[in-house]
């Protein structure tokens, strides 16, 4: 079904920086329905910015297993969760311009410090100040005025294991870069949990949101966390998959719609989604990259339905989705 243009989404405003805990109590919860959204990177900090526009209660529950970039350098020597991609999800909840948000997105050119976000390295001070990774996560919603929570899917680093055309590969970078059809995927070390705040985020929600977002390496680097899926197929919440507009390089080239949603159940073992949301725009874009198709009919096939929209944000130089039309279709779905 196609969605009709309907009214403006409700935008909830942002705390103030100097949150005081009084005025919070006194103002009590934020009307709306709790969504818990999963994954990791651009695709995370996309849904949320669709979510923050319709939810109650918000929290994101971010994957762990990130080895690249300035998240690569540092959680390793500093035996912390890699704060990359939770720091864009921090930015995300951060609706509100301040120094603290442009500290947070500010990236080192040079010296010995190139390529580091400021953001990160705030982030590793906060948890070796207060000994923990997940009381420096509140510092820092804290100092930004996050209007959510983001949850660690884990409390350490984890690697990805996957197996690629019958080969085993090794990392998020090396899967995310590998062409072939993934057919296992795991998170190591074995005796790894999911966050007890993860599990009651997801067993408390009305809504969770899947995607968009890289298939293997962020949304399920999270599902495949032990205890995730289990939370996930034990809660009343509606579950919603974000497919992605376009295929990605090395993870998904030649997968439709059907091929995203196989893969996710198959590997991971989770409920079928309520609904799946697809793009209805028409999007032009260099082979090997695809426009990824769902079909509904095909779809149906695993009970689940089809909400499609035109969901592209015309003012973007790489095909993502428009967080106000995202957050229409997403908020109609509870």
């Amino acid at each position: 079904m196609t969605i009709p243009d309907g009214p403006e989404p409700r935008v909830v405003t942002g705390l103030s920086i100097e949150a005081d805990p009084l005025l919070d109590a006194l103002d009590g919860p934020r009307s709306g329905p709790a969504v818990v959204a999963i994954g990791g990177g651009h695709g995370l900090a996309q849904a949320l910015g669709a979510v923050s526009r319709y939810a109650g209660r918000i929290h994101a529950v971010v994957t762990v297993a990130d080895d690249g970039g300035s998240s690569g350098r540092l959680a390793p020597d500093l035996e912390i969760p890699p704060p990359g991609d939770i720091r864009q999800c921090l930015i995300a909840l951060t609706p509100d311009d301040s120094m603290w948000k442009r500290l947070f997105e500010y990236r080192f050119a040079g010296s010995d410090v190139i390529g580091h976000s400021l953001g990160n390295l705030i982030i590793a001070a906060l948890a070796d100040l207060e000994g923990s990774f997940e009381a420096a996560l509140r510092d820092a919603e804290r100092m930004l005025g996050a209007i959510g929570s983001v949850v660690p899917a884990a409390d350490r680093r984890l690697l990805l294991e996957a197996v690629v055309d019958g080969v085993s590969v090794s990392g998020q970078v090396a899967i995310a870069r590998s062409r072939g059809q993934i057919t296992e995927l795991a998170a190591k070390p074995v005796e790894a949990a999911a966050t007890v705040n993860a599990v009651e985020a997801l067993l408390d929600a009305d809504q969770i949101v899947l995607g968009p977002g890289s298939l293997y390496t962020s949304i399920m680097a999270v599902l495949v966390v032990p205890g995730i899926t289990e939370a996930i197929n034990n809660s009343d919440a509606k579950l919603v998959y974000v497919c992605n507009l376009i295929t990605q390089d090395g993870e998904t080239l030649g997968m439709d719609g059907a091929d995203h949603l196989d893969a996710l159940l198959s590997l991971t073992g989770m409920r079928p989604p309520n609904a799946i949301v697809a793009n209805t725009k028409a999007i032009e874009i260099e082979p090997p990259l695809t426009a990824v198709v769902v079909d509904e009919d095909t779809i149906a096939t695993y009970g689940v339905d089809v909400t499609a929209a035109d969901l592209v944000d015309p003012g973007a130089d790489w095909p993502r989705h428009d967080a106000a039309r995202l957050g229409g279709v997403l908020a109609r779905l509870i």
